[in-house]
C-alpha cells in the first residue's frame, strides 16, 4: 500500500514549515538491547524516507494559524515509537507550551519499536507526560493509516478532538497480534466513530480546510457570555400547564439544529464520550459567530443517553480549559431510564455533566428550546443563566409521570401539569428563568 510521505502530508496542509531542531540522543549502534542489524534497518529506512527518524517535528503555517505539527513517516521503520520519536515530541509539546501554539499530530505508525524492547516501550510514557502537560493549549489528532498500539494509546485517543482518515485502520491491537477470529471492521476509523472515540471522519482532500476551521476556532477565545438565541417559534405564551407541554412536543416545533444554525454563521462538532458511546441526540461542538467562538451541548429532543451525558460533559470540561464559553440548549423529555442506559451508568453519566457545569472556570448560557424533562435536562442548564423559548416547558418530572408518582388517574394529568407550574412564565417567577427570549420583557 502506497502512503504519502511525512514531509507531502505537510505540504498538503500547510503553507509554511520549519523543522524543529532536536539534538539527537547518543544511541549504540544496535540499540539499547543491541539488537542484531539494527543500525543497518536504520541506515536503509533513513535511505528509503529521507528521514533521520520516523517522527517530523515543526512548526507550520495552516490556513492563518501557526501551530506545532508532530507527523509521523511510516517509512521510516513503520513509523515505530523509539528513543528518537520521544525525544521529538517532547520537544515538541515543549515548544508548544512555551509558544502557546496548538499541537496537530498527524500519525501513522505500527506502535513501539521492538529493536529498541522496553525502552521503546516507556516513550510512551514519555509522550502522555508531554501531551498532560501541554493542556492548555488545544490538541487536534489526525488518524491516517495505520495507528496502532502506542501511537493510538497516547497522541491519537487523548487529543481534544479526533479527525480520522477514511478506512484508516485504527486499534489497539496492530494487525499481526489481533485474535484470528476478530472481524476486521472493529479496527477502523468508522467503527471508532460509531464507538464514541473518533469525532469526524474526514476524506483527505478536505483535510486542510477542516485542520484551518478547527483551528480557528480553538485559538479565538473570548471570556464575554454567549448571548441566549431569539426563539425561533411561536412567541405566543401558553394560557396553561398542558398547553405548554402541547407545545414544547409539537412536531413541527424547531429544533436544535434549527437554532445552532440559526446561530453561528459556521460551525464543527464533537462526536462520542470516549469510552464506546454515541448519542445521536445531543449535538456537540464549536461555532463561529460574529467573530469569536462559542462552545455548544445542545439535546435534540430525544431521550439523552449516558454517553450524550458524557460527550457534553466531555465539551463543557474541553472549553472551560481553553477559556471558551459555552451554550447549552435543553430538549428531552428526560434520561433514558431503561435497562441498557442503567448499564451504560445513567446516574453516573448524569452526575459527570452536573460536575462539569458546577466546575466550570467559563460562562455557560442556557436556553430551554422545548421540553425539560426531570433531572436529565437540568443537567445540561447553568444555574442563573438560563432563559426559555415561549413554546417550551420545564418541570421537576413530565406530569404524565407525575401522576404515576401520585397514583393520580391519567384524565388528571393536564390539571397536574398547571400545578407543577411549569409553562415559561411560571419559570421566570420562579427564579429558574432569567426571561422569555423572543419578547419585550427579555432581559
Amino acid at each position: 500500500m502506497s502512503r504519502p510521505s511525512a514531509r507531502a502530508v505537510i505540504k498538503e496542509i500547510a503553507t509554511a514549515f520549519e523543522d524543529l531542531d532536536v539534538p539527537r540522543s547518543d544511541e549504540p549502534d544496535d540499540g539499547p538491547i543491541g539488537w542484531p542489524g539494527y543500525r543497518a534497518a536504520r541506515e536503509a529506512a533513513a535511505e528509503r524516507s529521507g528521514e533521520e527518524e520516523s517522527v517530523l517535528c515543526g512548526t507550520a503555517k495552516i490556513g492563518d494559524v501557526e501551530a506545532v505539527v508532530i507527523v509521523f513517516e511510516f517509512g521510516f521503520l513503520g513509523g515505530s515509537i523509539g528513543q528518537r520519536t520521544g525525544d521529538r515530541v517532547e520537544a515538541a509539546f515543549a515548544r508548544a507550551v512555551g509558544s502557546g501554539l496548538p499541537v496537530v499530530s498527524l500519525i501513522a505508525t505500527g506502535g513501539s519499536r521492538m529493536q529498541q524492547g522496553m525502552r521503546a516501550l516507556s516513550q510512551l510514557q514519555r509522550i502522555a507526560r508531554a501531551a498532560a502537560g501541554a493542556r492548555s493549549v488545544p490538541q487536534i489528532s489526525v488518524l491516517r493509516d495505520p495507528t496502532t498500539g502506542g501511537g493510538w494509546a497516547t497522541l491519537g485517543a487523548s487529543a481534544d478532538v479526533i479527525l480520522a482518515l477514511p478506512e484508516a485502520q485504527v486499534g489497539f491491537a496492530g494487525s499481526r497480534v489481533r485474535p484470528a477470529d476478530a472481524p476486521a471492521e472493529a479496527y477502523t476509523a468508522e467503527a471508532k466513530l460509531a464507538w464514541g472515540q473518533v469525532d469526524q471522519i474526514v476524506p483527505p482532500a478536505d483535510l486542510p480546510a477542516v485542520l484551518e476551521r478547527w483551528l480557528l476556532l480553538l485559538t479565538s477565545r473570548t471570556p464575554e457570555a454567549a448571548e441566549p438565541p431569539d426563539a425561533l417559534g411561536s412567541l405566543e405564551l401558553p394560557e396553561s400547564g398542558w398547553d405548554a407541554v402541547q407545545a414544547a412536543r409539537a412536531a413541527d416545533r424547531p429544533r436544535a439544529a434549527e437554532y445552532l444554525d440559526a446561530y453561528f454563521d459556521w460551525r464543527e462538532e464533537v462526536s462520542g464520550d470516549r469510552c464506546g458511546g454515541a448519542d445521536a441526540g445531543v449535538l456537540c461542538g464549536f461555532g463561529r459567530r460574529d467573530g469569536r467562538t462559542i462552545a455548544f451541548a445542545a439535546q435534540c429532543g430525544t431521550p439523552t443517553l449516558p454517553a450524550g451525558f458524557r460527550t457534553a460533559a466531555r465539551l463543557v470540561r474541553f472549553a472551560s480549559r481553553l477559556g471558551i464559553p459555552v451554550l447549552t440548549l435543553v430538549d428531552t423529555p428526560g434520561a433514558a431510564n431503561d435497562a441498557a442506559a442503567e448499564r451504560d451508568g445513567a446516574g453516573a453519566a448524569i452526575a459527570e455533566l452536573f460536575e462539569a457545569v458546577a466546575s466550570a472556570a467559563v460562562p455557560i448560557t442556557t436556553l430551554v428550546i422545548g421540553e425539560g424533562g426531570s433531572g436529565g435536562a437540568l443537567a445540561f442548564a447553568a444555574p442563573g443563566s438560563t432563559w426559555v423559548t415561549p413554546d417550551a416547558y420545564f418541570s421537576v418530572t413530565a406530569p404524565e409521570a407525575a401522576a404515576a408518582i401520585l397514583k393520580l388517574p391519567a384524565d388528571e394529568v393536564p390539571a397536574l401539569a398547571d400545578r407543577l407550574r411549569l409553562r415559561p412564565q411560571d419559570l421566570v417567577d420562579l427564579g429558574i428563568a432569567r426571561s422569555v427570549v423572543g419578547r419585550p420583557d427579555r432581559v
